[in-house]
């Protein structure tokens, strides 16, 4: 069985052979992510794929990205971002980023991407203190999951009108249909779906890619 959502293994070999086109320097960058510590917190190439094509189905110029880990999802974005595009992207790893950083300028796209090394939180007060409401077309948040109903807030004010928030983890494993679970992150990501489920700022759609995904789109 391959994946946290338990998808057998065959039928995931046959997703990725005929699905997934993924580009040499992405390969490299999740290979090399593969052999780190909390690697598990690399997205699958399937999921980068996703991520690229929602970027260019809405038409993103103007990205956010909570939670960054060695870039695999902020490059796959950023080389789907026309080459005026931005990405904002929020981390709180010096060690983790800066494989990240090595991959975006070997890729090309240092200069699409803007990261913070700090708490995501602050970097949102301050695009908000700076008057970027409604201005980003897609946001992508993957994080301390204790902390996802604050920058779902945060970040819905900032994603215009048609704006795409997608959410990874929503599922955890299944253990949010657990009640016998009631760890904090566990507790925090159901509450969290409940919130989006009875949001009625936004359209949404829970997806089992991965360890399961929140599209949101704003109204």
């Amino acid at each position: 069985m391959v994946g946290d959502l338990l998808l057998p293994e065959r039928v995931y070999d046959y997703l990725v052979s005929v699905s997934v086109r993924e580009p040499d320097i992405l390969r490299r960058l999740r290979e090399e992510t593969a052999g780190l510590p909390n690697a598990v917190m690399q997205v699958p190439p399937e999921h980068g794929q996703f991520m690229a094509f929602l970027a260019q189905l809405t038409g993103a110029r103007q990205a956010l990205e909570i939670g960054v880990f060695t870039g695999y999802s902020s490059l796959s974005v950023a080389l789907a971002l026309p080459e005026d595009g931005r990405i904002v992207a929020c981390d709180i790893s010096e060690e983790y980023t800066a494989v990240a950083r090595r991959y975006w300028k070997e890729a090309g796209v240092e200069h699409k991407i803007e990261l913070h090394v700090r708490p995501a939180i602050e970097t949102l007060n301050e695009l908000l203190a700076a008057g970027r409401r409604n201005t980003f077309d897609f946001a992508f948040i993957d994080a301390d999951k204790s902390s996802y109903a604050r920058y779902y807030d945060s970040v819905l004010d900032l994603v215009r009108p048609g704006g795409l928030i997608m959410v990874d983890n929503v599922l955890w494993s299944g253990r949010v249909a657990d009640p016998k679970e009631t760890d904090a992150d566990t507790v925090a990501l159901r509450a969290f779906n409940e919130k989006v489920h009875a949001d009625t700022r936004v359209v949404h759609s829970m997806l089992p890619l991965g360890d399961g995904v929140t599209l949101a789109l704003k109204r």
